[in-house]
């Protein structure tokens, strides 16, 4: 009983680094999410969660990751940014996040309009291209969140009923 106490302990750590992990771009916040409520579920005996619920879930986490790249993409080619500007928005993020919330949000215009201007040097592409990668990564963020919450729903769901 103790040992499941601990299980369901870190499940509830995984799930809320995860959710926090949908918005901070290093963390892969839906794959920690599925992993503690899998430990959740497992802790459990699959009594409250069973295979239809995990499928579920592992599928809206696939759909997340997938949709994940996608996005950022897609933001990204629809404005003309080269792979120097998509590389430079990935690390602006990163380096944004020590920074505070000013960092994640402008970390990712910086990384892409720097690495556009090394690729074209043409200022006005450059900031195109910053505001583009940031708005897909903005709008990558909100769907990530929306599947987050759509899996904490079908978890409790599942759970309660």
């Amino acid at each position: 009983m103790a040992l499941q106490i601990v299980y369901y302990i870190i499940a509830v750590v995984l799930v809320l680094v995860g959710l926090a992990g949908t918005i901070l771009p290093a963390i892969p916040g839906l794959p920690l999410m599925f992993t503690g409520m899998l430990l959740g579920a497992w802790a459990g005996g699959f009594e409250q969660i069973g295979a239809i619920t995990l499928t579920v879930l592992g599928l809206l986490t696939l759909l997340a990751m997938g949709m994940d790249f996608w996005v950022t993409a897609m933001g990204a080619k629809r404005v003309g940014a080269s792979k120097q500007a998509v590389a430079g928005a990935s690390i602006g993020t990163f380096v944004g996040l020590f920074f505070g919330i000013w960092g994640l949000f402008l970390g990712p215009f910086a990384g892409a309009a720097i690495g556009e201007l090394q690729h074209q040097r043409h200022l006005r592409q450059a900031a195109k291209v910053g505001v583009g990668t940031w708005f897909g990564l903005l709008f990558g963020v909100v769907l990530k969140l929306a599947l987050a919450c759509t899996m904490l729903g079908i978890f409790a769901l599942g759970w309660f009923l």
